[in-house]
């Protein structure tokens, strides 16, 4: 091949971070170093590693610029897979210092769309979320558990977007230094869940389990760079929501 787009990963939301970190730290290492190796010593023109914004310091200032990175301690709740992250990024850096393989990284936000997880013990957020919404519209229940004071702010992207950006960024970007990818707008969690509620036309309350962890209070990146590149977000967050619904839909025929 000539081109690489290294998207593989092993992926959770909080509770499959929190309940397996040795299997997010080691798998993605292993991942990742088969990768940049086997591209590598295959002569590769160029390699896009994918990262993630959960690599960035739990106390990062928002917007989140890349100069933040290793700047201050994890988040704890995904520090295993943070770490893997952190290193792919390095990788990059490492292999162009030694090797001068052309390696750069992305650090995308929170991702959705079609094909996502809906496994409740495993996935993000917003897949929870459509799940949660669909199957308390069909049981005719009106309320819904919601992880969290619902406060925190983040920012979500549909993978389609992204592949959009990421594209953009093989064929413009040959920095040494990593770059974000993101819409540069956040949301707070009940609001997402409000949002979903809207577009499912399900009439549903939310009940906040304070008991469960929050995360991060806010994250949301700085799309500078990559905006200054001349590329932008276009797919709205209702329009998003509602294209991963019809997705779902087609696995879930309850």
């Amino acid at each position: 091949p000539e081109y690489v787009f290294d998207c593989a990963a092993k992926v959770g939301g909080i509770k499959a971070n929190m309940d397996a970190p040795a299997e997010f730290l080691y798998l993605n290492l292993q991942i990742q170093n088969n990768v940049f190796e086997a591209a590598r010593l295959s002569g590769v023109k160029k390699l896009l590693f994918v990262g993630s914004s959960c690599i960035y310091p739990k106390q990062a200032e928002c917007p989140i610029r890349e100069e933040s990175l290793l700047t201050g301690p994890f988040e704890p709740t995904n520090e295993g897979y943070a770490i893997a992250k952190v290193a792919g990024v390095r990788m990059c850096q490492y292999y162009r210092k030694q090797y001068g393989s052309n390696y750069i990284a992305a650090i995308p936000t929170n991702l959705y769309g079609p094909g996502d997880h809906y496994d409740l013990n495993k996935s993000h957020l917003l897949p929870a979320l459509i799940r949660k919404t669909h199957e308390a519209k069909l049981a005719g229940r009106d309320s819904i558990e919601v992880w969290g004071s619902g406060k925190p702010r983040r920012e979500f992207m549909t993978s389609d977007d992204c592949a959009d950006a990421l594209v953009f960024l093989m064929r413009k970007y040959e920095g040494a230094e990593p770059i974000n990818v993101g819409t540069g707008v956040d949301h707070t969690i009940l609001e997402l869940a409000e949002t979903v509620a809207r577009v499912l036309g399900a009439r549903v309350s939310f009940k906040l389990d304070a008991t469960k962890p929050d995360g991060m209070m806010r994250k949301v990146v700085d799309v500078s760079r990559l905006t200054e590149l001349g590329w932008k977000s276009r797919i709205a967050l209702e329009d998003g929501i509602r294209t991963a619904y019809e997705d779902f839909l087609k696995g879930h025929k309850a």
